[in-house]
Formats: structure tokens, sequence, C-alpha cells
């Protein structure tokens, strides 16, 4: 199991489960739309709660805390439509040992 580090650091520890990449992205569309937080198969872009900007907010936040590299060979919005698709991506990325 993954530890959070406190004030924003990456995620330490080999397993993190697909239930703390959730909660973390929980909290990051909570306070980047406004309380408006989708639901973890919920296409944010298709609703229209997900600009171009607050994209490359998201690639940035998952590289920050989950301590992975999003080259540009992964910026495919399938990796990152959902957050259980961005979960997936995370753990694909940290098993792989791929920074």
């Amino acid at each position: 199991m993954g530890k959070f580090v406190e004030g924003g650091g990456a995620v330490t520890g080999d397993e993190i489960t697909a239930e703390e990449i959730l909660a973390e992205l929980k909290g990051f569309f909570a306070t980047a739309t406004a309380g408006n937080t989708p639901g973890p198969d919920e296409d944010y872009f298709a609703l229209g709660l997900v600009n171009s900007l607050l994209a490359l907010e998201l690639v940035a936040h998952v590289e920050r805390r989950f301590g992975i590299e999003v080259g540009v060979e992964d910026l495919d919005l399938d990796n990152f439509r959902t957050m259980n698709r961005v979960a997936g991506f995370v753990r694909r990325k940290r098993s792989a040992g791929i920074p």
C-alpha cells in the first residue's frame, strides 16, 4: 500500500491501490471543478468539466503525486478520460518501473 507524502509530494512505496489513486483524483477534481466531482467512470471531457488547461493540470498532478513521467506517447485521451482510466494508467506505469 502506498503512502502519500505530506505537502503534496509523490506517493511512496511500491504498491498503490486503485482506491488510493481514486481518492487522490477525487480530491483534485473537487478542488479543480468547485465540487463538481465526476464519478469514477464518468467521462469528464464529455461532461464539459475539463478543458485543455485543466487537462494539462491533471497530467502535471498525476506526474507529481504518483512519481511517474507522462511521455508524449502516453498523452492518449483514453488514458485520462475517466478517473478509473487514470488509475489504471498510473498502476501500469508504476508496475512497469517506468518513471
